[in-house]
């Protein structure tokens, strides 16, 4: 079965489907996140609030969340009940 996270405010993302989750605060980054709006493969999952998180997902679309990379890495590995050993 697919293991799902909460990524703020109602939204929901297959865990299996992600590639990375990156800070939005480099210039590459940036830059994908703008290639994707134009293409339309980005999702705006932030309610109106300031991006602090890109999800990569397998499909080349691009997820905008407003929750801190480290609280969704944190989240999916509560679910899968990995433990943080750095």
């Amino acid at each position: 079965m697919n293991k799902l996270i909460h990524i703020g405010f109602g939204n929901i993302v297959n865990t299996e489907k992600i590639i990375a989750i990156v800070s939005p605060d480099s210039a590459p980054v940036k830059r994908m996140v703008q290639r994707a709006k134009e293409n339309g493969t980005s999702i705006d999952a932030t309610q109106g609030r300031k991006t602090k998180a890109v999800l990569v997902m397998e499909n080349n679309q691009v997820v905008l969340s407003a929750l801190l990379p480290e609280t969704i890495v944190n989240r999916a590995q509560a679910e899968s009940g990995e433990s943080d050993e750095a």
